[in-house]
């Protein structure tokens, strides 16, 4: 049900009305009347529920407003917003009906005055990651041990004390080139992006480390310029990136090989600590002498293998001439053997032939009568008259010639 709350309108014929009716008209008159604007103001009382939305009051020197920013579109707002700080809202004019207060409802925020600069930031940002600029893969590893450290940043700025003294306390073997240039103002990303190519140039260094302390957008702008994200990227040597604090964003840190959440953890990132590497050496130590016992071991342990294979020459040539004897002995008695098997077989076939000698029979009366061609007669009637004849006898031989009957 809408009521008309006009002055005119509000008339006691037309009934009492709830204050929950009351208040719903009230929030549809204010949305409709005040669309989406932005609104200036300074951050007070910020507080984030467990549910993730975002309670705050934006004031100003003449007054104040409660906001409420639900957790999706918090979850927008890349940067982290504090007390204290002009912020500006794009919100809708509402009413918080159960409690009857007047609030906006938060759809964006920003810090105040950098609207178009943060714009800016976001469209070069959008533009160099189409182009694969800030992929990971395309990012150089830091050394684990450097030998050399390049710091690009102002001489006057108390990023490069914090970063040198950080270096000096954690390994003050590590040699450090400061490459002076400027951080802040204007034409300073052109004259930092020509000093990386100087650094790239020389050589002398292992990992570079671009840093400065914190400062509003406008004095960090320069890292958020075109120029120095490529001549990051366009670096052989892997370049570090530690501007502002931890909170702080630019183009810089998408772009560098690592980002560092201020120039101390930057020197931190970069620099091995002499009691961990101390504590490593010890370890490795440890784990080499380790190693080599084991190895002895295994070796020792091979020699006693092979001294249980290794005969003494004496010894073996013992053993073959043992061999030898036994050998020898096999094999006389084998030939013994034999010859008493081939004298055996040789007395069986000399009986055999005995018993087939056509001359044994000669002994006991009978005789061979051959003819003159040398073949023995076994048929009379094949001899003819005044054939010669040839009988043998057991004790000579008898010539006789044939007479006819």
């Amino acid at each position: 049900m809408q009521y008309d709350l006009s002055p005119d309108s509000v008339a006691p014929q037309r009934g009492v009305v709830t204050v929950a009716q009351l208040l719903r008209s009230v929030r549809d008159t204010l949305e409709r009347r005040f669309p989406l604007m932005w609104v200036r103001g300074e951050l007070s009382n910020l507080s984030r529920a467990p549910s993730g939305h975002c309670y705050f009051t934006l004031k100003d020197d003449g007054a104040q407003v409660e906001c409420v920013m639900f957790r999706s579109r918090f979850a927008a707002v890349d940067w982290e917003p504090r007390n204290g700080e002009q912020v500006e809202v794009r919100a809708l004019v509402s009413l918080y009906e159960p409690r009857g207060r007047f609030q906006l409802t938060v759809e964006a925020m920003r810090q105040a005055g950098m609207g178009p600069l943060f714009e800016r930031f976001l469209r070069l940002k959008k533009k160099l990651g189409d182009e694969g600029l800030f992929d990971t893969a395309a990012k150089r590893a830091i050394p684990a041990l450097p030998q050399t450290i390049g710091v690009l940043t102002s001489p006057a700025a108390a990023a490069l004390r914090d970063v040198l003294a950080t270096i000096a306390r954690r390994n003050s073997a590590i040699a450090v080139i400061v490459y002076p240039v400027p951080v802040q103002g204007e034409g300073a990303a052109e004259r930092i992006a020509a000093m990386l190519r100087k650094a790239n140039a020389r050589a002398e260094c292992d990992v570079l480390l671009l840093v400065r302390g914190g400062g509003s957008l406008e004095d960090l702008w320069q890292f958020n310029e075109e120029a120095l994200a490529r001549a990051i990227r366009a670096s052989a040597i892997p370049v570090v990136v530690g501007v502002g604090h931890e909170t702080d964003f630019t183009i810089a840190d998408f772009a560098a090989d690592q980002r560092a959440p201020t120039p101390t953890a930057a020197a931190e990132l970069v620099s091995p600590s002499r009691m961990q590497l101390a504590a490593l050496l010890v370890d490795c130590g440890r784990r080499l002498a380790r190693e080599m016992r084991r190895r002895l071991d295994y070796a020792a342990q091979s020699v006693d293998a092979c001294a249980r294979r290794l005969v003494h020459p004496a010894q073996r040539l013992r053993a073959h001439h043992q061999m030898v004897t036994q050998l020898s002995a096999r094999l006389g008695f084998s030939f013994l053997h034999s010859m008493r098997a081939c004298e055996a077989k040789l007395a069986r076939m000399q009986a055999g032939l005995a018993g087939l000698d056509p001359t044994a029979v000669l002994g006991r009366g009978y005789s061979i009568t051959y003819s003159v061609a040398g073949e023995v007669l076994r048929d009379a009637s094949r001899v003819k008259p005044g054939e010669r004849l040839r009988t043998m006898l057991s004790r000579g031989e008898v010539e006789s010639e044939v007479k006819k009957s």
